[in-house]
């Protein structure tokens, strides 16, 4: 029988959301160079709305309001929708080899990942199971959220746990998506999420003690080794980077902001079981006939992020009569992982927005 692989088990403390998201890419850049082993982190966050990696700024975040509360905005390099986080929330990251868990499907990844984070949260006295995509839920409420990606060798898969959670706050600093709460037959969609200490009350356990049991899971369920161990100075030094020419400014926070607003851009949106997919377009030629120019956004994960970013650069002078089969033969040969949206999603979205 092998030995079960060691993970570095390490707590980054109390940090503002962009830093914190700086530490992610530090964290990525540090294993793919073999500076740090295979990782679990926790995190915790200074009250921040964090978008995921392709949604737009101002139709996800309410942007005045977080000014008004003093809550940071940021955004996320793994996709997924917008989520407020506080010092109520506990983060969790998980950085390792693609290889351990002895798969390279996202889907069966997050699937493992997801049940390892119930089991944990099951030890503290919930009835946490995993719901597919990338939830977990305690009695049809979701009490946890996680994505990730592969960069290389490299997978980062995190979530966050809601010990204690101000429903009036969080719901304040987002724009929930109308679709979502009609795909979730939901009508406010603070009834969809719940807490530890919603749950528990009184017997709501300290962070140190749900750490402990997250770590518990995880060893158990994907048979690791954890071992605590000490934040390295290169991962320091390269969130201080990171922070400063890129996650730390307005400028990434803003990338994508507000594209339905430019003039000349046709909108349109698709919801699947993958999540949601916006498109933006602009098209050229005589009768209109091919696409100039795609945007997408939404709260979809593709695996590696910038693959989205190659998609949009294929499509560029593509016949619009010829926008599926093009994105089903530009996913098959990037060799992309998704969990659970489909090609046909993001041609659905297109052909929303030019019809």
């Amino acid at each position: 029988m092998s030995a079960r692989p060691t993970f570095r088990v390490i707590d980054t403390g109390l940090r503002q959301g962009r830093q914190n998201i700086a530490f992610d890419q530090a964290m990525i850049d540090a294993h793919k160079d073999d500076i740090i082993p295979d990782t679990i982190r926790f995190i915790h966050f200074r009250p921040v709305a964090l978008l995921g990696r392709h949604q737009a700024l101002s139709q996800e975040i309410r942007q005045e309001e977080c000014a008004k509360r003093g809550i940071e905005v940021g955004r996320r390099i793994t996709g997924g929708g917008a989520i407020y986080l506080d010092e109520g929330q506990l983060g969790w990251s998980l950085v390792f080899s693609r290889k351990i868990l002895g798969t390279t499907d996202l889907g069966a990844v997050a699937k493992m990942i997801c049940e390892a984070v119930a089991l944990g949260l099951s030890k503290l006295g919930v009835e946490a199971h995993y719901r597919p995509r990338n939830d977990i839920e305690v009695e049809g409420q979701k009490i946890s959220g996680t994505g990730g990606f592969f960069d290389g060798d490299t997978l980062i898969y995190q979530g966050t746990v809601l010990v204690d959670l101000n429903p009036e706050k969080m719901f304040a600093a987002l724009n929930v998506a109308k679709a979502k709460l009609e795909r979730k037959a939901l009508d406010n969609a603070a009834n969809r999420v719940t807490c530890l200490r919603a749950l528990l009350g009184d017997k709501t356990p300290d962070m140190e003690t749900v750490q402990t049991a997250l770590t518990q899971g995880f060893a158990e369920r994907l048979g690791l080794n954890p071992v605590l161990g000490e934040i390295t100075n290169a991962e320091e030094q390269g969130a201080i980077e990171h922070f400063e020419e890129e996650i730390g400014t307005d400028e990434f926070v803003a990338e994508i902001d507000d594209p339905a607003r430019e003039s000349g851009v046709l909108c349109g949106t698709y919801t699947g079981a993958g999540g949601t997919v916006n498109a933006f377009v602009r098209l050229e030629g005589a009768r209109n006939e091919r696409l100039r120019e795609v945007l997408f956004t939404g709260d979809f994960f593709v695996t590696p992020p910038r693959i989205i970013y190659d998609l949009e650069a294929s499509l560029r002078r593509v016949p619009v009569d010829e926008i599926g089969p093009h994105i089903a033969a530009f996913f098959q040969a990037a060799n992309a992982s998704m969990l659970s949206a489909t090609p046909d999603d993001f041609a659905r979205a297109i052909n929303a927005a030019v019809k």
